[in-house]
């Protein structure tokens, strides 16, 4: 069988030589995925267990091993995200919406191509998107050509800050649509990656879907989400020295699942426009109560605008939402009474965002 110039690389760089040598280039290959693994050097491990299954004509003997990479490489939450109907139909009605012909499209966090392909569904006469993942880039190359638009779409192996006009786009793009959000908007370098984009790769007249977002809280009382992140006594052991590892910030987790009372309504503490630079931000929120309780957390979910008249949440009453909500939960229950105002503040970093009482908030860039 032929070698790919990567596998050959792979083996000649790593496979013991000699006169008596008669290792299996399989198990060469097969150890060094298994190294690559052990190092969380996860592309690496897929590479070198594909390369040994083209290697060996029984290929399928190398399938769990390949399968362990792709695991790691590839969040389940992608298969969530795919199967959301109420999120793929906002996309397609807002798409259909802003998107024609003769236009440029950019697409920047490409998984499994369904934006692309709405995008060229609906007329645009060229889609470029970018896929920090090689194996989900691939992927999604393959379920391009396989629904027809390999003329009309094209992959980049790529983080979106990498792209260049002129050789990853033939010009600056008309239109951008993305959906790198996590279940409290920031959290997956959108602003970043629009900042560049506004920059770098689209006209200035661009249209960017989503339009903007805006994010909310509401707090909770909730013991069992306060369990989830910290911790006492132990069977008779003190744990609270564990405390130290506790998160500052938000975690994703269905609310619903775990029992909990609401004790404010939920009020907007940040709103960001996505054709504006956003910067990080502290200020002030004035709430008022409408039960006396301990909060034990604060929930926080967003609203996106996407188009004209298109809206998506992730809000607790959304329970098909794959983002589920933002959890954060506070050192120690604040206590609440009914129709008594209460301050806090709210921050972000333009990263991530984190709630805290009014004299301060802790205010950390997430690296």
């Amino acid at each position: 069988m032929n070698l790919t110039a990567t596998e050959s690389a792979h083996l000649d760089l790593l496979t013991p030589r000699g006169p008596a040598d008669s290792a299996d280039p399989c198990q060469t290959l097969l150890a060094l995925g298994e190294e690559a693994m052990a190092q969380r050097q996860y592309e690496r491990a897929y590479d070198l267990f594909s390369s040994a299954a083209r290697f060996d004509a029984g290929a399928h003997r190398f399938r769990r091993e390949i399968n362990r990479a792709v695991r790691a490489l590839v969040p389940r939450w992608h298969f969530g995200m795919m199967n959301d109907a109420e999120r793929n139909q906002a996309y397609a009605k807002a798409i259909q919406q802003v998107v024609g012909e003769d236009q440029l499209v950019l697409d920047i966090g490409t998984g499994a191509g369904l934006l692309s392909l709405l995008a060229a569904r609906s007329g645009a006469s060229r889609v470029v998107t970018c896929e920090a993942v090689d194996v989900v880039a691939s992927t999604a190359r393959e379920i391009v050509k396989q629904n027809g638009y390999a003329d009309v779409v094209t992959v980049v192996s790529s983080l979106s800050t990498d792209l260049r006009v002129g050789v990853d786009l033939p010009r600056r793009a008309d239109v951008l649509v993305t959906e790198i959000f996590d279940c409290a908007l920031l959290g997956e370098f959108v602003v970043p990656a629009l900042a560049h984009a506004r920059r770098e790769l689209l006209t200035p007249d661009a249209v960017i879907l989503p339009r903007s977002g805006r994010l909310f809280a509401q707090f909770v009382e909730s013991p069992e989400l306060h369990s989830l992140n910290h911790v006492g006594e132990v069977d008779g052991f003190d744990f609270r020295p564990f405390a130290s590892l506790t998160s500052l910030e938000y975690f994703s987790t269905t609310l619903s699942n775990y029992r909990h009372r609401p004790l404010t309504e939920p009020v907007e503490i940040f709103r960001f426009d996505f054709a504006q630079d956003i910067e990080p931000t502290t200020h002030h929120v004035d709430i008022t109560p409408r039960e006396s309780g301990s909060a034990h957390a604060v929930v926080m979910w967003f609203e996106l605008d996407l188009a004209e008249g298109v809206t998506l949440s992730n809000s607790p009453s959304d329970t098909g939402s794959h983002w589920k909500q933002a959890i954060q939960t506070l050192p120690e229950p604040w206590r609440l009474e009914k129709d008594s105002p209460l301050g806090f503040r709210a921050a972000h970093d333009g990263q991530r965002v984190l709630v805290g009482p009014a004299h301060a908030v802790p205010h950390t860039r997430v690296r």
